[in-house]
């Protein structure tokens, strides 16, 4: 069944509901220990803490003063403290010591750890090797969901990425069933559920399992949200790995939003100091421009100062009753709106002056060639005249890798040569964050001689259809394979246009990437739902190597409302990009359904890369 087209998008569930649950669980915690106590917060958890319950809050429930948890000794002088930190061994060593130095001074203290989102028993584990154990009391924050905004849930875990994807560590895989069995508790079950990749199908099956034990929750309860699909990263890192062009994905890129806040500095804000920014949909001028290709951002600010201007301008023939109501009614509106141009004004002449420098549109030239196959030689002098350059490691990276996955794998006299120019340019403390792209398939090699896809070819000439999906799955296995250009074919990622592609009008969802390439993860969203199972995507689903883990689970509709199947979950296993998330937007808006995002943490090139370089910045 296709979709209704450009029917009024749906209301959005209410997940302020989440936030509420997260504060009252944390503050059950702390009044567990009673009377005044120390917090000492892991640097990670503090963002996402300020989020659902801030200091004074945390001072209502008698926490006293707030450290940082760091590498020195704590100075704390109260009888007892409260850690709230992640379930990480530097953590629980850092606490054995601190208890052992209090043991050592004849301290008598009472401890209290929180452990968010889970409890592992490895922690427990160096607890117990340390031998404090038994002094400490040890809790479970399960905290794993944070609305950033109306439609975007966060779990705030950027290391996922890295675990699963690069370390096969399957930790995290719990609390994302977790995460989902709670959704599915507060809004009702999800009829069609739908998923591609290994750690999907791992999290689906224990989500699966979760709600086998306690049936009774969900039963006969109306569904709100109809669909849930469920998308591993390594589906599609090329998307990750594009420069964004939208203007929340380039403010992203820029400055960095964390936690759905941004620090604007003094470029910005035009003073000498810097300031922190709420960005969501309660800023008014963000939410219009948000999903805007950074070419029309300009010439709508500019029409806002003026329409501004024209309502400030409206008080000057007034009579002292209409200035009453214009002062009490409209200026504080009308100031906070200028506040917020004048602010976003600063951070697009600010990302203006930065891409300038870097030359961006000689970088998006070379993406765009990348991602079509064309001028790869071209391409690949450009890439050793950026590494020459030291323009920047981790963009350097992220180019060679943007290569690899769209040429499946380098030549190996480009391997090589591309990797000595990298080691002399920026260190040899960069060789093993080479051997971390190659184990997950980033930064590849070709092997010698035929290419795999060429054996490939040879074999399903002399074996039946059944029979090559077989053997191809055994050779994908040997090495990753991206297979990027069947893919694009397949399913028409690169536009045909004629003509300028008018990004002021977008006609499909390639305008997040200036018309050039439509998303692979979102095409592959968007041909499930269309179809309502993988039917006829058998052919994508080989290429992709995912032959084992697509899946479709569809229940009886009869409970769901036709509202309900309008609105579609979407899980990023791994991290998604605001570009993403913008395309998504385009297309609900197109088909008239409404997507929520639900992200293990947002993500862009430079986090990927960081994420998998053994060089901390």
């Amino acid at each position: 069944m296709a979709f209704p087209h450009r029917l009024d998008a749906p209301e959005l569930p209410d997940f302020s509901m989440l936030k509420r649950l997260a504060r009252d669980q944390l503050i059950y915690l702390l009044e567990q220990l009673p009377g005044k106590k120390d917090l000492f917060i892991e640097a990670d958890l503090m963002s996402p803490l300020d989020r659902i319950a801030n200091v004074s809050i945390l001072k209502q429930h008698e926490v006293d003063k707030l450290y940082k948890v760091e590498n020195k000794p704590a100075l704390s002088a109260n009888e007892q403290l409260c850690f709230l930190v992640r379930p990480r061994i530097k953590n629980m060593r850092y606490i054995a010591n601190l208890v052992n130095a209090d043991k050592l001074a004849g301290r008598i203290r009472k401890y209290k750890v929180i452990l968010s989102p889970q409890k592992f028993y490895a922690c427990e584990m160096v607890l117990e090797e340390e031998g404090v154990y038994g002094d400490v009391s040890c809790d479970e924050w399960a905290f794993s969901l944070l609305p950033l905004d109306v439609d975007l849930l966060s779990m705030e875990l950027p290391e996922f990425f890295r675990d699963y994807f690069l370390e096969g560590d399957q930790r995290w895989i719990n609390t994302v069933a977790q995460a989902l069995h709670l959704l599915s508790t507060l809004y009702g079950p999800f009829p069609n559920c739908y998923g591609i990749g290994r750690c999907a199908k791992m999290s689906y099956d224990l989500w699966r399992k979760l709600e086998e034990e306690e049936d009774s929750e969900t039963k006969g309860r109306k569904p709100e949200i109809g669909h849930i699909f469920l998308l591993d990263r390594d589906v599609d890192f090329v998307t990750a790995l594009c420069s964004q062009v939208v203007y929340e994905g380039l403010v992203d890129d820029t400055f960095r939003i964390k936690c759905g806040s941004v620090d604007f500095g003094p470029e910005v804000t035009s003073s000498d100091k810097s300031l922190k920014v709420l960005l969501n949909a309660e800023d008014k001028v963000f939410s219009e421009i948000r999903n805007e290709h950074f070419s029309n951002v300009f010439g709508f600010l500019s029409q806002k100062a003026r329409n501004l201007q024209a309502q400030y301008d409206r008080r000057r023939g007034m009579d002292i009753k209409q200035m009453k109501n214009f002062v009490s009614q409209e200026l504080k509106g009308l100031k906070q709106e200028h506040r917020l141009l004048s602010l976003h004004i600063g951070a697009c002449e600010s990302i203006m002056k930065k891409k300038t420098k870097q030359d961006f549109q000689e970088l998006i030239k070379t993406e765009h060639a990348l991602l079509e196959g064309f001028n790869i030689r071209e391409s690949t002098s450009y890439i050793e005249e950026h590494i020459d350059r030291q323009v920047s490691p981790i963009e350097s990276l992220r180019l060679m890798c943007l290569l690899s996955i769209t040429e499946n794998g380098l030549i190996p006299k480009d391997y090589r040569s591309l990797k000595t120019q990298y080691l002399q340019s920026y260190g040899p403390e960069h060789l093993l964050t080479f051997s971390n792209l190659r184990r997950a398939g980033l930064l590849t090699e070709q092997a010698p001689g035929d290419t795999l896809t060429a054996v490939e070819s040879k074999v399903s000439k002399l074996v039946t259809d059944k029979a090559a999906g077989k053997i191809t799955d055994a050779f994908s296995s040997l090495a990753k394979r991206s297979n990027f250009r069947a893919i694009s074919k397949k399913l028409n990622l690169i536009p045909r246009v004629d003509g300028e592609y008018d990004l002021k009008v977008p006609r499909d969802m390639a305008y997040v990437f200036s018309g050039a390439y439509v998303p692979l993860s979102c095409r592959i969203i968007e041909q499930v739902l269309d179809r309502r199972s993988w039917q006829g995507l058998d052919e994508v689903v080989r290429l992709l190597n995912c032959s084992e883990f697509a899946f479709t689970d569809t229940a009886k509709e009869d409970k769901a409302s036709s509202e309900s199947l309008r609105l579609i979950l979407v899980v990023f296993l791994g991290g998604c990009t605001f570009s993403e998330i913008s395309a998504l937007r385009f297309l609900g808006r197109e088909k008239g359904y409404r997507f929520i995002f639900l992200t293990t943490a947002v993500t862009n090139s430079a986090r990927l890369m960081e994420a998998m370089s053994e060089v901390k910045s």
